[in-house]
């Protein structure tokens, strides 16, 4: 029937083969993430270990493999297991066979990684997991190179890409005053959780720059989401804005998977004339032994079924855009499927960083050899150009850059300063350098100092790319026999 041609899509071949294979490269990353850093920060000996945090566990609470019995040796596995699944399907290996075969893979990918994040706590309380999940369990059903795409569910990948967009445009007009008078850029390539190598040259530009860098964000975020479902080629032309807009991001920080998920969820609403147009090389359209009256009818049943699903999920993330109060990375369902994202609905002003230091003396005075810790991505040495680390995920920094924006009394972090005075190898090897060689400190202590990036003027007089200012001892010396002194 022509009515069911209409569900097949041919000129979208290429940005099927981009979605499959950069979300599966995307979960590649995750979990080998999880694979390095989980035992340390979440593990039997961890920071928040999993089993004292299952003891409470509820059956009404988010699924978890892990709910009956966890272990170390189980999570690298559960890891083990979707690089695997990932590494294959990054290769094109699954969507060579039926459209149930890189279903299966996908949906296991979502299983296993929702698995690791719903024991995660604060560890996995970012916006780009349930992001990832997400936009796994949606490309799960875009089929196989025997099939064609499914128009339904790229449609739902525009719309999932309109909400991750859209609702971080929302939620900055909603929020600081920076962002309505233009001077969020002033401070946010500074104060941003994680610097990269651009970061200060970023920040150096002059400040009408940055009063366009936010009227080009408000355009890329309010006004380009909605040509996404228009018809070609302006969808292709929104998805290349963007992608461009992103792709600046990733450049100019480090935010996990996050920019580069939107930069493969926006080929969804790439077309293949477009894309061969831009790149000659590619292939015009799909692959011509495809007949979409030869589609399996069980397929669009499977493809209508979740259709009609995440339809009728999305009814809440729209009253959520709709709303005042508008909810920031957040997720109406059990299952972490059509959620609400958007981030940096205000901008810090200014740059307080952590330093946790350490003393082999035996009174912990000011006169003491204090020594600094070295973390892989936040700023420390301020010499040091800060690396790229996207898509990769260093879990501990980020949560270093919330504590003065909340408070450095968190049970994690207390536990991570035991962990220090007890030398724990697996905790040492989350960080850049230990200053004791592996050996145990007496004390250690935490301050906290005001950072900006260096002018161009004083990087040529010192070759410091930050210069920071002493604040405050926020916990004073500790050891494993006690704690001295009082928090000021």
């Amino acid at each position: 029937m022509d009515w069911v041609s209409w569900f097949g899509a041919p000129e979208y071949g290429f940005a099927r083969q981009v979605l499959q294979r950069g979300v599966a490269a995307l979960f590649f990353v995750a979990f080998l993430s999880s694979l390095n850093q989980f035992p340390a920060l979440l593990g039997e000996r961890g920071l928040l270990p999993v089993p004292d945090y299952l003891e409470g566990f509820s059956a009404r609470r988010r699924p978890t493999l892990f709910r009956w019995r966890y272990s170390d040796r189980l999570l690298r596995g559960v890891c083990a297991t979707g690089l695997a699944i990932s590494a294959l399907l990054v290769a094109g290996i699954p969507q060579l066979g039926p459209p149930w075969v890189p279903l299966i893979a996908f949906l296991a990918l979502w299983l296993l990684y929702m698995s690791i994040v719903n024991v995660g706590q604060t560890f996995y309380g970012f916006g780009w997991e349930m992001l990832l999940l997400e936009a796994g369990f949606t490309v799960a059903f875009l089929g196989s190179d025997q099939t064609e795409p499914p128009r339904t569910i790229l449609i739902l990948l525009a719309w999932l890409v309109f909400r991750l967009e859209f609702g971080a445009g929302m939620i900055k007009i909603r929020g600081g005053r920076e962002w309505r008078d233009l001077t969020a850029l002033y401070f946010h390539h500074e104060t941003q959780p994680m610097p990269g190598p651009l970061s200060r040259q970023a920040h150096l530009l002059p400040k009408p720059f940055h009063r366009l860098e936010v009227l080009g964000n408000h355009f890329a975020q309010l006004v380009v989401p909605f040509f996404l479902f228009a018809p070609q080629p302006l969808a292709s032309a929104a998805a290349g804005i963007i992608i461009f807009t992103q792709l600046w991001l990733v450049a100019s920080g480090n935010f996990a998977w996050l920019n580069w998920m939107a930069v493969v969820l926006a080929f969804a609403a790439v077309s293949d004339p477009v894309a061969h147009a831009v790149l000659p090389f590619l292939p015009l359209s799909g692959d011509p032994r495809v007949d979409v009256r030869g589609n399996p009818p069980y397929w669009l049943a499977i493809t209508l079924v979740a259709t009609f699903l995440l339809v009728v999920l999305s009814y809440w993330p729209l009253r959520n855009l709709l709303s005042k109060g508008q909810l920031m990375n957040a997720s109406f369902n059990r299952w972490q499927l059509a959620n609400t994202y958007g981030a940096f609905g205000t901008v810090t002003k200014h740059r307080v960083e952590i330093v946790v230091e350490g003393t082999l003396d035996k009174e912990p005075g000011d006169s003491a050899d204090w020594r600094e810790y070295a973390f892989r991505g936040k700023p420390g040495d301020v010499r040091r150009l800060p690396r790229q680390w996207a898509p990769y995920h260093l879990r501990l920094d980020w949560l270093m850059w919330f504590l003065p924006l909340r408070t450095v009394h968190e049970e994690w972090f207390y536990a991570f300063l035991t962990k220090l005075l007890e030398a724990d190898r697996q905790t040492l090897r989350l960080l850049r350098a230990d200053p004791f060689d592996g050996g145990p400190p007496r004390w250690v202590r935490v301050n906290s100092y005001l950072y900006r990036f260096a002018t161009r003027a004083e990087f040529r007089e010192t070759g410091e790319r930050w210069v920071r200012t002493p604040l405050y001892e926020a916990i004073p010396p500790r050891s494993l026999r006690g704690s001295r002194g009082r928090r000021r």
